[in-house]
């Protein structure tokens, strides 16, 4: 068995570390595992989830509208329909807009008539509770971005891939357009090729983060990490109720949890790129990706912009569907967004995934925009829309 180097990072690369027993590890047959999805009631209610494509469109709509007026004027339907393309909303935006007036109150503007909106009082408080969190926990935040670009081949990523990420680290769009920020957190700005702009992370010397499964390992043994081998490294496991696996499929999956585990933000270039131990690496990857996440999902589409930086197969989808147990597969509003189990169990027990310091007024935005609902059903009755308490929220 491959033990660690006594360091708590695996002081060792993986050059140096491959032995005979890693090498023999690569070389087991690679078993065809396929699995039916299933649908699963409890992460499908999920407000957080099955809402996180408009909030992300309502949270860009409100950073727009504060840009271009204060909170009390508000701006025309007509400098917002310039960004339609960019807000990637589908449909009329008059019509988007309309759908939620918790967030957004319409009036009509001082010329020809156009629909205007602005804020209204309680989405303008929920965006000073906001930017609270980046004012006392910037730190944290940005440190997830560090971690993302650890993760990759060179420890770079191009800006165009780090925008499209932005939302799911919970930085503000604008994050990568302030250099002093950038460098203020020890970031390196290249510019490479015809003039494209790429970000390098801070050079992290022998301290590596620790992943969220080597944190998982420690808790549960209550050994320190060099003490552990890196077959004692597993997948926290969540199967469905009620599915009973095949032998074949149980067999393989207990095979699969033994193999030896690479930390994503170690050197892989070692590895076998059709080996059982390459294929625990990319589920490992992309399990500390969504860890570090600010609901730990993502659309799908959206993690397939990393494949070439992080090294990951080109159908790397198979691996969500490979292993169910640890992703569950999100399909709402016309695409298909990856969820952790891990970070969905109740109360979060027997889980060492941190809370992204933005996840709470996240949940606020989505009760807010479910008190939409509640509001446009009282339209519809004609009864009047007056303050709404929390059982009419809810």
């Amino acid at each position: 068995m491959l033990s660690l180097a006594k360091n708590p990072i695996y002081k060792l690369s993986l050059h140096q570390s491959k032995t005979l027993a890693l090498t023999l590890f690569q070389q087991c047959t690679h078993v065809t595992v396929t699995m039916k999805w299933k649908k699963d009631p409890y992460f499908d209610s999920i407000d957080l989830l099955t809402k996180s494509k408009d909030l992300k469109i309502l949270i860009s709509l409100k950073n727009l509208i504060l840009s271009l007026s204060p909170p009390e004027v508000g701006i025309p339907i007509s400098s917002i329909s310039k960004q339609n393309c960019r807000l990637e909303i589908s449909g009329r935006v008059t019509a988007f807009l309309r759908k939620y007036p918790s967030f957004f109150e319409e009036f009509t503007g001082p010329k020809y008539n156009l629909p205007w909106f602005k804020l209204t009082q309680e989405a303008f408080e929920l965006d000073q509770e906001e930017n609270t969190v980046y004012e006392t926990k910037m730190e944290d935040i940005v440190d997830r971005l560090r971690r993302l670009v650890l993760m990759s081949r060179e420890r770079i990523l191009p800006f165009r891939i780090v925008q499209g990420m932005l939302w799911y680290l919970g930085l503000p769009d604008d994050f990568l357009k302030s250099q002093e920020n950038l460098l203020k957190f020890g970031f390196e700005i290249l510019e490479i090729g015809d003039g494209e702009m790429w970000l390098k992370a801070p050079d992290p010397g022998q301290t590596l983060p620790l992943s969220a499964l080597q944190r998982n390992a420690i808790n549960e043994s209550g050994e320190q990490l060099e003490l552990l081998s890196r077959s004692d490294i597993h997948f926290p496991l969540f199967p469905f109720k009620g599915i009973r696996l095949k032998v074949k499929i149980r067999d393989w999956l207990d095979h699969f949890q033994k193999l030896p585990y690479v930390s994503p933000y170690e050197a892989f270039s070692d590895l076998e790129l059709h080996s059982d131990v390459a294929e625990k690496r990319v589920a490992g990857v992309l399990h500390e990706l969504l860890s570090i996440f600010v609901d730990n999902s993502a659309e799908r589409r959206r993690l397939f912009c990393l494949r070439k930086h992080l090294r990951l197969p080109q159908k790397v989808d198979k691996v969500f569907e490979k292993h169910p147990h640890v992703f569950y597969l999100l399909l709402k509003n016309k695409t298909c967004f990856v969820v952790l189990k891990e970070a969905y169990q109740v109360n979060g027990e027997g889980t060492v995934i941190e809370r992204h310091p933005l996840l709470k007024v996240r949940k606020k935005y989505v009760k807010l925009m479910k008190k939409s609902d509640t509001i446009l059903r009282k339209r519809r009755s004609g009864k009047p829309v007056l303050e709404l308490n929390e059982e009419d929220s809810a």
